[in-house]
């Protein structure tokens, strides 16, 4: 069965965020649709390994900024690849408190709050359904998954609906222009599925991972 047939779905990126108590928590997510439209009720899909699937189940009230093509791509990356038990996803942006939800400064393509309702479980992921409390429109053209993989060059983080391991397609680094044969070695993230090839044995102590920002001991040497 070919299941890239699946990416022919269409998806938007967006960012959840809500409040554990005094600290704003988040992640980005691909699957988010209307339900209903009179007292308007919309479903989203969060996995319950995220510790934001856990805080909202103690908090329902959440904002859903809709992720533009203009938005910093730095937002999906650390929104996306880090966890909110241990990382600060807010302290490079700053936020917005929206009728008590934080929503992450930027551009977006708008804003909505949403109060969450129920939970249903679906092996892996919560649908979680939510009712609309209110909105803040944006700027700009809302980010398709399919842009994402296509311009940003994006990876679905593992906790995503959408992630097929054995499917999901490596970004590669891009080489020297003088020298681009030299090029030997293949390094991957194991945080974001990040690959890059390199042309020594080991990448230097300095290097980052670009998409999702974490050190060089998260790289791991792979058969090229």
């Amino acid at each position: 069965m070919d299941t890239t047939v699946l990416f022919k779905l269409t998806y938007g990126l967006y960012v959840v965020g809500v409040m554990d108590g005094e600290r704003p928590v988040g992640c980005v997510i691909n699957t988010c649709f209307q339900v209903t439209s009179k007292d308007p009720v919309l479903a989203v899909s969060l996995n319950k390994d995220n510790y934001t699937t856990e805080v909202l189940r103690r908090n329902p009230r959440f904002s859903l900024s809709i992720v533009a093509e203009k938005t910093d791509p730095m937002v999906i990356r650390i929104f996306g690849f880090q966890s909110g038990r241990t990382a600060d996803k807010y302290a490079a942006f700053g936020y917005t408190l929206v009728d008590g939800a934080p929503a992450v400064n930027g551009l977006f393509a708008g804003r909505l709050v949403l109060d969450a309702f129920d939970f249903v479980d679906c092996g892996t992921h919560d649908v979680v359904l939510a009712r609309l409390v209110d909105t803040v429109p944006g700027e700009g053209v809302p980010m398709t998954y399919d842009y994402y993989h296509r311009e940003i060059k994006g990876t679905a983080p593992k906790n995503a609906p959408t992630y097929v391991e054995a499917l999901t397609e490596p970004v590669t680094a891009e080489a020297p222009e003088a020298q681009p044969e030299s090029k030997k070695y293949r390094f991957e993230c194991d945080i974001c599925g990040y690959v890059v090839e390199w042309d020594e044995p080991e990448l230097p102590a300095d290097f980052v991972c670009p998409l999702c920002g974490v050190d060089v001991t998260h790289f791991h040497r792979i058969q090229a």
